[in-house]
């Protein structure tokens, strides 16, 4: 299919790059280029039409800001703006075989990623189109110097300046005032400090490739909520928050009627209707942008600068098949792990546009002459959402077809069984199918067939591959004034074109090269897996299949409970359920951004996460031998029990002053100190941490007490500033009931008498030491006596010494954990 932009002059024909994706949307790596895949650009003849010519400067680097009476040609590729960080760009950005929109993107990114354009609907040649700044004030876009297809309509307008934030902003000089500014007029991108208001949408590119507008949305609806919708060529819906449960349910509110959201450097998003979220590598250092995506996902991207790829830290939707439209009508959704998501056709439906799912499916045969009868074809697990035009309660199967046969609206229905009953769902429009093992319905399709024909599939869904194989090209219907006749121009002309015609064939005849050498590769590519730089993201699904129901539970505390289970690929797994959403949202959003980038021997590792709807879950490497809080009552060696305050000293150390921001963990005891097989330790629970940037200071503010009682410093009490060391006196509280047996609550846990004396351990281990006619004796009462007497005195007596400056009162002249690591050192090969 190709239309055309047929000119009667030297200019070229645009041709739109249309490639459209098939059943795999996104690629795992999910690097994004956002750009032409052809880079090629018809020859440009040199023309003088009188127009406004583009400055030139001396200066290697191009200017960020173009003056009045300016312009930007898109026969000059270095004719551009650079914001003087050198992050952005503006200009002319191909976006097909001589088709360019005035467009912003990343200029370190690995193939430029655009982020805002200008004409994306309507692109322009690559001959004589220009960005123009007139010396009316206004700012306009002309295609080939003749047609005007974008202006700012402004009439005193000085300069047009990219800044540094990627916002280009057209101003007078006098005040600087913004008369205009590519910030209010997004496209599919919100970059950090753009806000998302009642006046803005963000609309989805058409495909990868086809930049112009796509079928989803992102908006404040009427009720003050920030939705995303599709709105398809034929019907339209919100499936961004679940359109079938209350504002509450999902945490919103819609008694705000702001309507403004925005998302900030460090990967924080607020919006006014109470939806927050933070990207899995929260903190500052990192190039950021939120992208309604084309397959109808929102996802928060992070730049590595290093390699220029672009890495998903936060989507809306782990499903892909949620979002609706997917595999247009008629078509049913299907989604594995490592699979990606792919489209079939219900019975007797075949596929309408073989280059595109989003047409979905047709009848594959429609008999309606009298040689002919009405069936059902069925499929199982199935859903199907919306447009019943109604819903038999306990219906049977033979009930649900007579109904539907007498009904002329009725494409087919759905039976699910449901409270002890069968209902059924009578479809005016078969749409938003999804296939899925955990899905409990039956799709009956109603069929009109020949009766030499029958259909008896009643098997499970099969993905149909698209034609893939070339790149689709849509030629724009666009005519250009012929210019005076001049037949040398009109023989270069038709030579230009042969030239083209060979160099397409060329291209093409690459493609199919390449095609078939990456054939065999693709499929291991096309896995749709978020792929962050240490964790994945798992479905509620498989982690209910991996803990057999949740069924093994090993730990319990007030965030939630943690199970054991194996993963798909035998690795035994701690998988960790918050209690409820809106409860654990916090907590699972501080653990996941906290932990999720921190690497250390005595840091535990998370290998994944769970964002479903209302589950919450947090997926981590299992520990044998369970927590430090569960050995305390068992025979543990005094060996061990110092390897276990080193190794926790060095994981706490790592987080207060190596890592690139400072994290507080806030809550360390021993339920939270993990050991493996060998009995290492491993920090784990950050979900009361507390992260903060290295160039910020060092106190920070808290809403509220965090830490659990007995291990809490006195600063939260006193409501002193907050530092590190209140981590110190929750490790020096950790190694005192570590070595004494006592709880930091004063119950002795092996008590020889059974007398339980209450009173902190802290000041009964004071009192022993300043009490003791000899320097041994009080070690000795101090020593949990179900060590024997067996154990080094010398590094008994520094663990506890050590622990005792820990627990100060004074924070200040409390050590650091570097300090202790230090100490621990000077005794730990003695």
């Amino acid at each position: 299919m190709t239309l055309s932009i047929v000119g009667h002059s030297i200019l070229e024909p645009i041709i739109v790059d249309m490639f459209l994706p098939c059943s795999v949307f996104l690629s795992p790596t999910f690097s994004d280029s956002n750009s032409s895949l052809f880079g090629y650009v018809f020859a440009h003849f040199e023309q003088s039409d009188g127009f406004l010519v583009s400055e030139t400067s001396s200066s290697s680097k191009p200017p960020s800001t173009l003056r009045i009476g300016s312009s930007l040609s898109v026969e000059t590729p270095n004719d551009v703006l650079i914001s003087s960080n050198g992050v952005f760009t503006a200009g002319f950005h191909p976006i097909g075989e001589n088709a360019f929109v005035f467009a912003v993107w990343f200029t370190k990114s690995y193939g430029p990623t655009v982020v805002w354009m200008a004409n994306r609907d309507q692109p322009v040649n690559g001959q004589g189109s220009k960005l123009s700044l007139l010396k009316d004030g206004n700012l306009i876009l002309s295609d080939a110097g003749r047609t005007t297809i974008w202006t700012t309509s402004t009439n005193s307008a000085q300069q047009l300046h990219l800044h540094d934030i990627g916002n280009l902003v057209l101003s007078a000089y006098q005040d600087d005032t913004v008369l205009w500014q590519s910030f209010d007029s997004p496209t599919n991108t919100l970059l950090p400090q753009q806000q998302l208001t009642r006046y803005t949408t963000l609309i989805s590119s058409r495909s990868h490739t086809n930049h112009s507008s796509g079928f989803y949305k992102l908006f404040f609806d009427n009720d003050n909520m920030l939705c995303l919708l599709y709105d398809g060529p034929e019907v339209s819906s919100i499936y961004w928050p679940d359109p079938w449960l209350l504002s509450w349910e999902t945490g919103r509110t819609t008694y705000n009627s702001s309507k403004i959201a925005v998302l900030d450097s460090s990967g924080y998003f607020r919006s006014s209707d109470s939806l927050e979220f933070s990207s899995a590598d929260f903190g500052l250092g990192y190039q950021r942008r939120l992208t309604l995506d084309f397959d109808g996902n929102l996802r928060l991207y992070s730049l590595n600068d290093m390699t220029g790829n672009w890495t998903v830290t936060w989507q809306a939707m782990s499903d892909p098949c949620r979002v609706h439209g997917v595999c247009g009508p008629n078509g049913i959704c299907s989604y594995g792990s490592g699979a990606g998501r792919g489209c079939s056709c219900v019975p007797g439906y075949k596929v309408k546009n073989p280059r595109d799912w989003f047409d979905g499916c047709e009848l594959e045969f429609d008999f309606s002459g009298e040689d002919h009868s009405t069936t059902f074809d069925s499929v199982s697990e199935v859903e199907l959402f919306g447009y019943e035009y109604n819903v038999f309660r306990n219906s049977s199967l033979e009930n649900c077809k007579a109904l539907c046969l007498q009904s002329s609206t009725c494409k087919g229905f759905l039976i699910k069984f449901e409270d002890g009953t069968y209902n059924c769902y009578a479809k005016t429009f078969l749409l938003n199918g999804k296939h899925s093992p955990n899905l409990l319905g039956t799709l009956y399709v109603k069929l009109n067939v020949s009766r030499n024909q029958f259909f008896f599939s009643s098997e499970a869904v099969k993905e149909i591959s698209l034609n893939c194989s070339g790149q689709w090209t849509v030629q724009l219907d666009r005519t250009y004034q012929r210019n005076n006749e001049n037949k040398f121009l009109n023989y270069m002309v038709w030579f230009a074109c042969a030239v083209a015609v060979v160099e397409t064939l060329c291209i093409a005849l690459v493609w199919c090269l390449l095609y078939r050498t990456q054939k065999d590769s693709g499929a291991a590519t096309q896995g749709y897996v978020l792929a962050t730089n240490t964790y994945i993201k798992f479905t509620y699904a498989e982690l209910k299949k991996a803990t057999q129901g949740f069924s093994e539970e090993i730990g319990r505390g007030g965030a939630g409970v943690v199970y054991k289970g194996v993963l798909s690929d035998n690795r035994i797994a701690a998988i960790k359920r918050l209690s409820e959403a809106n409860k654990g949202e916090a907590e699972f959003l501080a653990e996941v951004s906290s932990i999720g980038g921190l690497h250390h021997m005595n840091l535990i590792e998370m290998w994944g996460y769970c964002a479903e709807g209302k589950h919450r879950l947090l997926v981590y490497e299992y520990m044998e031998n369970g927590s430090l809080a569960e050995n305390l009552n068992s025979t543990l060696s005094w060996e061990r029990r110092f390897k276990i305050a080193m190794g926790t000293a060095k994981g706490l150390a790592y987080l207060h002053e190596e890592c690139l921001e400072w994290v507080l963990h806030c809550d360390v005891k021993p339920q939270n100190i993990l050991l493996d097989s060998l009995y290492h330790p491993k920090v784990a629970d950050f979900g009361l941490s507390k992260v903060l940037n290295r160039g910020g200071g060092y106190n920070a503010s808290f809403s509220k007490m965090r830490g659990t009682r007995g291990y809490m410093a006195p600063e939260w009490v006193f409501n002193l500033p907050i530092t590190s060391k209140v981590d110190v006196y929750s490790y020096g509280i950790v190694v005192l009931e570590m070595i004494s047996g006592r709880s930091p609550t004063g119950v002795h846990a092996a008590d020889d008498e059974g007398q339980n004396e209450p009173g902190r351990v802290v000041t009964w281990v004071r009192n022993m030491m300043h009490g003791a006619a000899a320097m041994n004796s009080w070690i000795q009462n101090v020593v949990d006596p179900r060590m024997g007497g067996e154990y080094d005195i010398g590094k008994m007596e520094t663990l506890l010494r050590v622990a005792l400056q820990c627990v100060e009162e004074d924070g200040d002249a409390r050590p650091t954990m570097k300090q202790v690591v230090e100490m621990l050192l000077c005794h730990e090969n003695l």
